[in-house]
């Protein structure tokens, strides 16, 4: 059981699978830089971010909602929840909104069943799918929150949690996903860790002489 000081953020888990310096950066540094493609996450997140509600029939839509889950120390906002009868009881179904089209890896299955855990947690009833909304081809992703799911996200968390206690910013490593990262140039991936010390002592230098 976490307290709620050691909490991370629903978001850490995305940017952990995709680049664990990226979520060093973010939420151990406290960096975070706009690209174009965050920009268009924004856009796309705009309608779930408004914070309002509406019934469809037997189904309550919850948009923008607070989750957490104690066991796993998280927490974050849902983009949408949809909360729907059967008889008296209500069965939650967490979507989440993507700007692109499905990844190669699995960041957001993983964020997506992070939600349901907490959702399950909050509300001590199973979460057996979720969605996820993809701004291309600009339909839903259903996704079966199943035991292999759950276990590698459980291991990401753990992994994340591991991170940010200890503080830990990974050496950078250019690969082509770097091109699209709103922190490249701040991560400076091309350069070396021994050339970036030397820039970085060269800039302190330089400092120092023009004082």
């Amino acid at each position: 059981m976490y307290t709620e000081d050691d909490y991370i953020q629903l978001s850490s888990i995305q940017h952990f699978i995709f680049c664990k310096r990226q979520c060093a950066l973010i939420h151990v540094a406290g960096l975070w830089d706009e690209n174009v493609f965050t920009a268009k996450g924004k856009l796309l997140h705009e309608r779930a971010d408004s914070g309002e509600d509406e019934r469809r029939g037997d189904t309550l839509i919850v948009r923008s909602l607070n989750i957490y889950s104690k066991r796993l120390g998280l927490s974050g906002k849902a983009d949408v929840v949809e909360f729907t009868e059967k008889g008296e009881a209500v069965s939650p179904y967490p979507v989440e909104y993507k700007v692109g089209q499905p990844k190669s890896n699995i960041s957001d299955l993983a964020q997506v069943c992070a939600q349901s855990l907490c959702l399950e947690e909050m509300m001590k009833t199973p979460v057996r799918t979720a969605a996820i909304f993809y701004g291309r081809p600009r339909k839903r992703l259903v996704v079966e929150i199943d035991d292999a799911l759950r276990s590698e996200t459980e291991r990401v968390i753990d992994e994340v949690h591991i991170l940010i206690r200890d503080r830990t910013i990974p050496s950078a490593k250019y690969e082509k996903k770097c091109d699209t990262c709103s922190l490249n140039e701040v991560c400076m991936p091309r350069i070396s860790d021994n050339r970036l010390k030397a820039y970085v002592r060269e800039v302190f230098n330089t400092d120092e002489e023009t004082c």
